[in-house]
């Protein structure tokens, strides 16, 4: 018997200023264009500015990708969300049906197999919604891809870096130690995911008043209350260059302030006003433990971006007696 054929794939790949990193991604999708299933892979260019799309069109033409591969050029740059929603219009709007939609960051390489272990895993588990891939790092470790949603008491345990507060708190602790064996999760990383068609016609587009990080967070808790699974498929292997494309990770960078607002959205979004005020008062806690055990050289941990704290604590302040907090959606509302 032959192989079991999977669903329709469309990919999307949001640019911004990263036409080479994006070309290397293309070029590992190159060997794997059988497995979309006559689908195809679209590149939303965020108004790089910069050439991107042209080049990015001219790779595709001197390569040979142009029946499977496009640029769609966008006149503003809106954000992660903005982009993959442009995309995903593009993908329901095709006259040729379209089961999944893959989300694929500029800065990855897919492995071989990738796009069809996460379309086959939904072809074989109608309840999931959502499948994210293993992402593996530059030096070929693991990183975790897949999360438990950002809760106040996450917050304290992230930020106080103890051991034995991470034991206490583990219920809560966001992103644990990556597995091998397929699993159920809250979220995972969208640098490598595929959605099912049905998710998004029922619970709508990316909320893109995300312009950038929580916003797969953010999805995957809607599908959750919508009652779809979102699962973790490690046999789906994605070399993910994090950072790559935004510098997030550098630690002696102040991290921008599109960060901060996201955390904030998601809060807000998610557990209220009271639930960000909780929030932030346990992460002062914990950044307040953390510091004393700094200060009596009991424990150095990793550097922390310049102005973390006074960033975080005095922009949601401000954010609140401004009122540009009260003006967040709860969930379940219209963005």
């Amino acid at each position: 018997m032959g192989e079991t054929k999977v669903g329709k794939v469309w990919i999307i790949i949001v640019n911004y200023r990263t036409a080479d990193l994006t070309i290397d991604c293309l070029r590992s999708l190159s060997t794997q264009v059988a497995d979309l299933g006559g689908g195809r892979v679209v590149v939303i260019d965020n108004d790089s500015g910069d050439g991107s799309a042209e080049k990015l069109t001219a790779a595709i033409k001197r390569e040979g990708w142009s029946s499977w591969a496009d640029v769609m050029p966008l006149g503003r740059n809106g954000g992660f969300a903005f982009g993959n929603n442009a995309g995903i219009r593009a993908a329901l709007a095709s006259p040729d049906h379209v089961d999944y939609v893959m989300f694929l960051n500029p800065d990855t390489v897919a492995r071989e197999g990738a796009v069809k272990a996460l379309a086959t895993f939904l072809d074989h588990h109608p309840r999931a919604g959502i499948a994210g891939s293993l992402l593996e790092n530059k030096d070929g470790g693991v990183e975790c891809s897949a999360h438990r949603f950002h809760t106040p008491l996450s917050e304290l345990e992230d930020s106080a870096r103890l051991g034995l507060l991470n034991r206490l708190l583990h219920r809560y602790v966001v992103s644990h130690r990556p597995g091998t064996v397929a699993h159920q999760c809250d979220w995972v990383s969208g640098a490598s995911l595929i959605v099912r068609r049905d998710v998004i016609e029922q619970v709508g587009l990316l909320d893109d008043g995300y312009f950038l990080y929580f916003e797969e967070a953010d999805f995957c808790w809607r599908a959750k209350k919508a009652g779809w699974e979102v699962w973790y498929v490690p046999q789906s292997r994605v070399m993910h260059l994090e950072g790559a494309a935004t510098g997030i990770h550098t630690a002696v960078k102040r991290r921008a302030s599109y960060w901060y607002d996201s955390r904030r959205r998601f809060f807000v979004k998610h557990y209220g006003i009271a639930g960000l005020v909780l929030a932030d008062t346990l992460w002062a806690l914990g950044r307040t433990m953390y510091l004393l055990r700094r200060l009596l050289r009991l424990g150095a941990g990793a550097p922390d971006p310049k102005w973390l704290m006074f960033d975080l604590l005095w922009g949601d302040l401000r954010a609140i007696l401004t009122g540009r907090a009260w003006s967040i959606p709860r969930a379940g509302q219209q963005p």
